[in-house]
């Protein structure tokens, strides 16, 4: 599967994200912000699906941008909790699409909440809890 049309590369910074991606950021549509993962080999476990590591920092990736997309200047979020409920896998070359709300953004705390999507199936539920400094 190609990347699909509307989707550019995120072009995060490089360390620990360049192993978990590549990243694709797509249109927000209606205060969504979506981002975009191809499940690759690398991504794969002994079961030939997705590993869960995966999915859970794909989630934690794509809350955590939308807070730092938030506001300019961008905010610095760091993650105080994450919760991932994985409702099936995926397997390789699967395309999948996290999408993120802001449920509430405070003075120095940010909630999210969202799901990742593959096609029209949720494959998983997530939230998340940030701090960040103004």
């Amino acid at each position: 599967m190609d990347i699909p049309s509307g989707f550019a590369p995120a072009g995060f910074t490089p360390g620990f994200l360049d192993h978990g991606g590549p990243y694709y950021l797509g249109p927000a549509v209606e205060c969504i912000r979506v981002v975009g993962l191809k499940i690759m080999p690398h991504h794969i476990n002994y079961q030939d699906a997705a590993h869960g590591g995966v999915i859970s920092t794909f989630a934690d990736v794509a809350l955590s941008h939308a807070v730092y997309d938030a506001e300019r200047p961008r905010l610095a979020p760091s993650t105080v909790t994450l919760t991932v409920n994985y409702l099936s896998g995926a397997r390789l070359g699967d395309w999948l699409e996290a999408r993120v709300r802001i449920d509430r953004l405070g003075g120095r705390t940010a909630y999210t909440s969202g799901g990742v999507w593959r096609g029209d199936e949720q494959i998983a539920t997530m939230s998340g809890v940030f701090a960040f400094r103004r």
